[in-house]
């Protein structure tokens, strides 16, 4: 017994979108998404193996004295511009002078932290996107996320832009 076509669908079942060329479109829509994704499309190579190590050695440095609270180093992690900008916790801070104000008046104290879910991908040879989750002994049923964009400068990888913010775990 032959069963009637379904609203959309021709007698092949093959929905009627399909045919009229939506699906065709879909899987084009599809390999540009692919294209972006490795960089094809905008020409900048994702993940280049070396640069990925750089920025992966740079973005453990600033972990470390980030929990040591050497604040010289983490000074020199960040792009020295009036455009570098750090949102924190409770801070929003415009400039590298802001910044580096913001790290000496800082507490010492409670920075031990360890990382989860750490993505770190590199866009050509001059720039990344570090995110990480993070959570503090001090801060029980909170779940802290950090963002940064690091750019390569003659004298090193730098954040020119980070935001760091704690919410309720999930």
């Amino acid at each position: 017994m032959k069963q009637k076509a379904r609203s959309g669908e021709g007698a092949t079942g093959i929905k009627e979108e399909a045919r009229s060329g939506k699906a065709a479109t879909g899987i084009k829509e599809m390999a540009r998404s692919a294209e972006a994704a490795t960089g094809k499309e905008t020409g900048a190579e994702i993940d280049i193996p070396e640069v990925k190590a750089e920025v992966e050695a740079a973005f453990a440095a600033y972990e470390r004295a980030l929990v040591s609270n050497d604040v010289a180093a983490l000074d020199r992690f960040f792009l020295d511009r009036p455009t570098t900008i750090r949102y924190g916790a409770a801070e929003n801070l415009y400039g590298y002078a802001e910044i580096a104000a913001f790290r000496a008046a800082r507490s010492p104290l409670s920075l031990a932290r360890t990382l989860e879910r750490t993505v770190i991908t590199t866009f050509g040879r001059d720039f990344a996107v570090a995110a990480t989750l993070f959570r503090r002994p001090t801060a029980a049923g909170k779940i802290g996320r950090q963002m940064q964009s690091w750019v390569r400068t003659a004298e090193g990888w730098r954040v020119a832009a980070a935001h760091v913010s704690i919410i309720d775990d999930p």
